[in-house]
């Protein structure tokens, strides 16, 4: 795993061994920054469930602003460090060790993003409960896009009664990447 394009490009990414962590491939991180190129410089930007950390620090070494990195697993939160320091983007970020939920209760008041991006464990419907808490926060406002990574299968037919509308879904072969907006009219 490494940083793909910006001011970290090529520098080798830090990984935990085993199936705590599902690091997003290059290829399919490569594909979703190509999505955002134009509207990350200068952006604020939140990685939940971060993992490793490489979401959040290829947006900033592609000009985000700020870069907040939440992850409950300790082991975890130790990669994310070392990540920031071999990139030298740690004076961009704030790393939050705890679990997402309080994170975002945390942050609140604090931040506004612009791009909030969850990869949350499958199968135990955790985007939901961050998406039917972000649907009446104000960390997110209607610029702000939220990315949802998810296997194939899973649904996202609430999301309308939540008052989000889909942009855009991208497929992959084994998951995808779901991008929602607020609709105007929950503000």
């Amino acid at each position: 795993m490494r940083v793909i394009a910006g001011s970290a490009k090529r520098i080798g990414l830090k990984t935990l061994d085993g199936l705590e962590t599902r690091p997003t491939t290059d290829r399919i991180k490569e594909t979703l920054f190509n999505m955002l190129q134009y509207d990350l410089a200068d952006s604020r930007f939140l990685d939940l469930f971060s993992g490793s950390g490489g979401i959040g620090i290829e947006a900033l070494s592609r000009g985000a602003l700020s870069c907040v990195f939440v992850e409950q697993n300790p082991s975890a939160i130790g990669c994310i460090r070392k990540n920031l320091q071999a990139t030298r983007l740690e004076e961009r970020a704030v790393v939050m060790n705890c679990d997402a939920l309080t994170a975002l209760k945390r942050l609140e008041g604090k931040y506004r993003f612009d791009f909030i991006y969850m990869d949350p464990p499958y199968g135990k419907e955790l985007e939901q409960q961050m998406l039917a808490y972000l649907a009446a926060s104000r960390l997110i406002d209607r610029q702000s896009t939220v990315i949802v990574e998810a296997r194939l299968d899973t649904s996202f037919s609430y999301l309308d009664s939540m008052g989000y509308i889909v942009e855009r879904e991208k497929d992959y072969k084994t998951n995808k990447h779901v991008f929602v907006y607020k609709r105007e009219e929950s503000f």
